[in-house]
């Protein structure tokens, strides 16, 4: 699995530099083709990033002692 994520950042940030349309002037609707392509990439790589939080997520960081509230330490004091 852990391969597959690397393997996955490493195509998204191949595809991210888009040297295929920097002279095109193609107009996808009324927008051209390398800022459509970006607007496309974005929606990717959001993808990508819930795709990671889900898979990739380190554990240990989810799992945090409560801080003593302010109340407490006050009351803590006072005696």
């Amino acid at each position: 699995m852990k391969w597959l994520l690397t393997l996955m950042v490493v195509l998204v940030y191949i595809l991210h530099q888009d040297l295929w349309f920097w002279h095109d002037r193609t107009l996808v609707g009324f927008v051209p083709i390398g800022l459509a392509y970006h607007a496309f990439y974005s929606i990717l790589a959001a993808i990508m990033m819930a795709v990671l939080v889900r898979f990739a997520w380190p554990g240990h960081l989810e799992h945090v002692e409560p801080e003593e509230s302010l109340r407490d330490v006050e009351r803590e004091g006072a005696h």
